[in-house]
């Protein structure tokens, strides 16, 4: 089964966690100091926050599957839309170790499709990986020159 996923860029992270808390009507499932998840069932969602980003509103769209063939058949579906396909391959990145492609639509809105298929103590590694949100402080509070942690 598939599930639809969204992630948004917020400005004040427990503030968005306490607002979604109470419109999911639960807690998330996954709770970081720059990230947080709700794995809803009812809809089927993966709904993510993040904060530390220069511009707030959506990150990107994406689907989610439970195995490898789901992954495959979306794969397909990727090739049939128009657009560049940007395959990531094997990943860490938002906490989880995952298998992805990324698509752009029309509009300029990123599309990610993807298979998880374990969990990451950081946010992400090669190509994903930022600073700890401890050290994205350090640096905001310094005037924009980095501070060595």
């Amino acid at each position: 089964m598939k599930t639809f996923h969204v992630h948004v860029r917020v400005k004040n992270l427990e503030e968005s966690i306490e607002f979604y808390n109470n419109l999911f009507n639960m807690q998330p499932t996954l709770v970081k100091p720059d990230y947080a998840k709700w794995m809803l069932q009812d809809p089927r969602v993966n709904f993510a926050i993040s904060n530390g980003h220069q511009e707030n509103g959506i990150e990107h769209l994406g689907l989610q599957t439970d195995n490898e063939t789901e992954l495959k058949e979306l794969y397909g579906q990727l090739q049939k839309a128009k657009g560049t396909v940007r395959e990531e391959g094997q990943c860490t990145c938002c906490y989880s170790k995952s298998q992805k492609s990324w698509i752009t639509d029309p509009q300029g809105v990123d599309w990610e499709v993807f298979y998880t298929f374990g969990n990451a103590t950081v946010y992400g590694e090669g190509i994903n990986a930022r600073p700890a949100p401890e050290a994205m402080e350090q640096w905001n509070g310094n005037d924009g020159k980095a501070v060595e942690i």
